[in-house]
């Protein structure tokens, strides 16, 4: 009996050699904490391992901030209230940070944080919560008129074979080139002399490590490549791998040059504020300014429980079961955690996240009318004052 074996057209091979990409040289791991940002050495840090570039670089902006205060003629011997916000990620669940954002200016009751964090989905909106009120059109516009063909653009069945991931991520890139602009790199960077921090998270796919970007430091570099880089984070942040192309990111080492693979921050963390020891450290920095009081307030981009599902008998639905069930048992987990860093430094914890209350259904991932009434749904809870959970365990 003869077998037949189907060989690819020659169109089909050429197809898939031109798909085939290429990159620059991975850091080498003993290199890895060396490689930096050419023009913008302060532009991330490694906070799983040594915590000194970053204590240095927080104690330097409570410096600034003393200073910005004096300059205002107030008090400045001992820094005032920080408020604190970390934006999970989510997915098309963002729209929920953005509804609690835009709801809490309406209320009135929306503080100027001295530290906003993003990760995945949250680092969209983290940019915007972080200049003010302001920017809520900006995350009201981004909400509401974000569909999947705005995200993300699936790529034919041949190319996927050969490629970086089931997607690219040129609408996505077209979205955030429109709102982050370089007079937005500029207002942040006027913040951030102000001593205000904002930070997004991503993964380092070569190293398997979270790396937390200083956008400010960023935005006040001066650096060429600066506006890119900033937007190429946001982008790297929201890359779930496999599913999205990854974004390289060009580093050096004593005048070497490496590429770096990032993708999405939620493959380590759903959401992040600062690590453990952090006020403990930065008090025994000389000359550091004392601060009495700190109100976090955590967005989750999710329920607390895990809803049920029937999971098809199919590989594709039981794995993606199971990764939901990891991502959501890692999500509370990371909640947790700050929750016991509050503890320990003393602070004021406040979470919000979707309540069982809340129960659309999506017909597929980014549906439009879905993520519009998440949006509605937080901004109608926060405009009459948010019930802030004072534990992720209530």
């Amino acid at each position: 009996m003869k077998t037949f074996l189907l060989r690819p057209s020659a169109s089909t091979l050429n197809m898939l050699r031109q798909a085939c990409l290429q990159r620059r040289d991975a850091v080498p791991p003993t290199l890895t904490e060396k490689a930096l940002i050419p023009g913008i050495p302060n532009a991330r840090y490694w906070l799983d391992h040594d915590l000194t570039p970053f204590i240095r670089d927080v104690s330097l902006a409570n410096l600034r901030e003393a200073e910005a205060l004096a300059n205002a003629g107030l008090p400045n011997d001992t820094l005032p209230l920080a408020s604190m916000l970390a934006v999970s990620g989510g997915g098309d669940a963002g729209t929920f940070a953005g509804g609690i954002i835009a709801g809490w200016t309406l209320h009135g009751s929306r503080p100027v944080f001295k530290v906003v964090t993003g990760i995945s989905a949250g680092a969209l909106v983290a940019p915007f919560a972080y200049l003010g009120p302001q920017y809520d059109g900006v995350i009201l516009g981004i909400c509401n008129a974000v569909g999947p063909k705005d995200i993300f653009h699936a790529r034919n069945v041949l190319t996927r074979l050969a490629s970086d991931g089931i997607a690219h991520s040129k609408p996505l890139s077209r979205l955030i080139a429109q709102h982050i602009t370089a007079e937005v790199l500029a207002a942040i960077a006027s913040e951030y002399a102000k001593g205000r921090l904002l930070m997004i998270g991503t993964t380092d796919l070569d190293s398997g490590r979270p790396i937390t970007w200083n956008m400010g430091a960023i935005a006040s570099s001066q650096a060429p490549g600066a506006l890119d880089l900033f937007r190429n984070i946001m982008i790297a942040s929201m890359s779930i791998p496999g599913a999205v192309s990854p974004v390289m990111i060009d580093v050096e080492v004593d005048g070497q040059q490496f590429q770096e693979m990032h993708v999405d921050g939620g493959v380590l963390t759903q959401v992040f504020l600062y690590p453990p020891g952090t006020v403990t450290a930065l008090s025994r920095v000389t000359g550091a300014r004392s601060r009495d009081e700190r109100h976090f307030y955590v967005i989750r981009n999710g329920k607390l429980e895990l809803q049920w599902s029937g999971t098809k008998r199919r590989t594709l639905s039981i794995g993606g079961r199971a990764i939901s069930a990891l991502i959501q048992t890692q999500g509370i987990s990371d909640l947790d955690r700050i929750y016991r860093i509050a503890q320990q430094d003393g602070a004021d914890f406040n979470l919000a996240y979707i309540g069982s209350d809340f129960d659309t259904s999506r017909a597929y991932k980014f549906d439009g009318e879905y993520m519009k009434r998440l949006f509605d749904y937080a901004f109608q809870l926060s405009a009459k004052g948010y019930p802030w959970h004072k534990s992720p365990n209530t």
